[in-house]
């Protein structure tokens, strides 16, 4: 399980990896997290709006309201360039800070 804190810190990397390969809703955003990670991450939704709320006034995302293929109206997310930017050096962190772990991970031979 991961603690809330350290989820809370890979958020921004979560979202606006999914949100790279096409626009979601947010609860299609939770649902493909959830999916990517094989559940080792799940955001609720009353956790995720207010993150895709700060992230848009950032400029990392852009919203816009449509309808899905059922006719419901939903608010759609999508990735800014400013996001697209923010995404890549977010990437190069935390793969340098997995291999770290990993190395601290590993049983050493004394």
């Amino acid at each position: 399980m991961i603690s809330s804190n350290t989820k809370r810190g890979s958020a921004e990397l979560a979202v606006l990896s999914v949100l790279a390969a096409q626009p979601l809703h947010g609860y299609e955003i939770a649902r493909r997290i959830e999916q990517q990670t094989r559940g080792v991450l799940r955001f609720t939704l009353a956790s995720l709006y207010p993150l895709l709320y700060r992230m848009e006034s950032r400029g990392w995302l852009k919203a816009a309201w449509g309808e899905t293929d059922a006719g419901r109206s939903r608010r759609y997310y999508r990735i800014t360039s400013a996001g697209r930017k923010k995404l890549a050096p977010l990437r190069r962190e935390w793969k340098e800070l997995f291999r770290a772990l990993s190395r601290l991970a590993e049983p050493r031979h004394v």
